[in-house]
């Protein structure tokens, strides 16, 4: 079974995931772009219970394109982003990839709302992409 360590900057909150993450995405959103103060967020998709945490998170509640609620899990002392639980996806979470320890062999599969895209950002090479959010 394969293990990852990670956690936020200042080290209050540590997790552990076992086994593999069903997809990672990279998130063109504006919410993900706001709540990472970057371009877009990487997540990794991971059944609930396949990750353990140490320390405690703030939550801020965000809402998707579906209306439903999404609580976005920050450490309270440093301000990382660390998980993203949907509530259209019962059962998985979204673990922030740049809050691993070892990133190396992260490799995204898809790219999602690459309507909001930056124009400076080129196509992940190996990813499908989707102008919003990839219907089931």
């Amino acid at each position: 079974m394969q293990i990852r360590e990670g956690g936020c900057l200042c080290g209050s909150v540590r997790y552990v995931l076992k086994g593999e993450p069903q997809v990672a995405v990279v998130c063109h959103c504006t919410h993900c772009q706001k709540a990472s103060g970057s371009a877009f967020s990487v997540n990794l998709l991971m059944k609930e219970d396949q990750y353990e945490q140490r320390g405690e998170t703030r939550i801020f509640v965000d809402a998707g394109d579906s209306g439903l609620p999404s609580y976005r899990h920050f450490c309270a002392s440093c301000g990382s982003p660390v998980i993203t639980v949907a509530t259209n996806l019962p059962g998985l979470l979204l673990v922030k990839s740049g809050t691993l320890d070892e990133r190396n062999d992260v490799q995204p599969q898809l790219e999602i709302y690459t309507e909001h895209a930056a124009k400076w950002h080129a196509p992940v090479a190996g990813t499908t992409r989707f102008a919003g959010a990839p219907q089931a």
